[in-house]
């Protein structure tokens, strides 16, 4: 019977000296495998989570961080992310935690803090209080450029919703840059295809950027049936011929061979006139246009309407509707 009680005994003193503080008290090895697993879980169980769970937001600079260990009402602190990265805790002094996420920085404070003979089986607890950049800021061609308030990670498509959407001129690529890897902006191409749009509606995390790209756009004004600008799909070439055609095609009273193209250069507009007529029948070059080009195609019913001046012309282009060819 004696020997029961002391067995119990010392059960009692070993579960106090988990949470005691103690620096004359060494570590124990560590013989359970529950305590192992932990600290250092299963490759194939920490993989399978990693391709399941959402990614999770790292901290930041600026982050308020509640740390807290089980048992151990003392050790309970609300501590802000310093502009070097590093909190200041009780026993263990600064412990850089910038750019972990708060998994990683529990296993990392529960080592320090076992390595110091301070604790034997700390059972740590990091949760984020406070991110010092909690929104999303959506740049580019949206219709409401800004910085949306964010807590946790959503989608691309929901971005891009809360700010109005993208506008007219929007081009296929947006670029992501992620608040943890300011130097490696992620590129994602949206299709036409709904199907392989949805790939791309990827994660956003707070404090990300996204910013969408402008369109490579040509105009199509004058004497044709829906004068438009024309959005110049990625990736192809966008010709005379081809732009007058998503236009509707010239009108019966167009003059064939007044046409031109506007071209913005550092030194300013130019003219460049084309022979629609002599490029229809295949007895010229049919040339390519650049991003902002205007083509222009005059009528023949009214007198010195091929002089029409830049300024009307340029005026013209921009009142009219945007065609996305997909």
């Amino acid at each position: 019977m004696s020997l029961k009680i002391l067995y119990l005994l010392s059960l009692a003193i070993c579960f106090g000296e988990q949470s005691a503080y103690s620096q004359d008290v060494p570590a124990l090895p560590k013989k359970s495998t529950v305590a192992e697993t932990v600290v250092a879980p299963n490759p194939s169980q920490a993989s399978a989570r990693k391709t399941t769970d959402a990614p999770e937001t790292v901290i930041g600079s600026g982050d308020l961080l509640k740390v807290s260990v089980f048992g151990v009402n003392t050790f309970d602190e609300d501590v802000r992310v310093s502009g070097k990265g590093d909190i200041s805790l009780p026993l263990i002094g600064d412990v850089h935690v910038v750019g972990l996420n708060t998994d990683e920085a529990q296993s990392l404070i529960q080592k320090k803090l076992i390595d110091g003979n301070f604790m034997l089986h700390p059972e740590v607890s990091v949760f984020e209080k406070e991110y010092a950049t909690q929104g999303v800021a959506v740049l580019g061609e949206v219709q409401k450029p800004g910085v949306y308030p964010l807590l946790g990670p959503h989608h691309l498509f929901d971005v891009l919703s809360l700010a109005g959407g993208m506008t007219q001129k929007a081009g296929s690529d947006v670029t992501i840059t992620h608040r943890d890897h300011p130097d490696q902006p992620q590129i994602v191409t949206l299709e036409g295809d709904v199907a392989k749009s949805n790939a791309a509606n990827v994660d956003i995390l707070p404090g990300d950027e996204v910013a969408v790209s402008l369109a490579g756009i040509v105009y199509v004004v004058g004497d044709v049936k829906n004068p438009a600008g024309v959005v110049m799909a990625k990736g192809s070439e966008m010709t005379v011929v081809k732009a007058i055609a998503m236009a509707g095609g010239a009108n019966p009273t167009a003059a064939l061979n007044g046409g031109k193209i506007i071209r913005r250069t550092p030194q300013g507009p130019q003219e460049i006139p084309i022979q629609l007529k002599q490029i229809l029948a295949a007895k010229a070059a049919d040339p390519k246009l650049e991003p902002e080009d205007i083509v222009f195609v005059p009528s023949s019913a009214a007198k010195g309407a091929a002089k029409r001046g830049l300024e009307a012309i340029v005026q013209t282009a921009v009142g009219v509707a945007i065609y996305h060819p997909f």
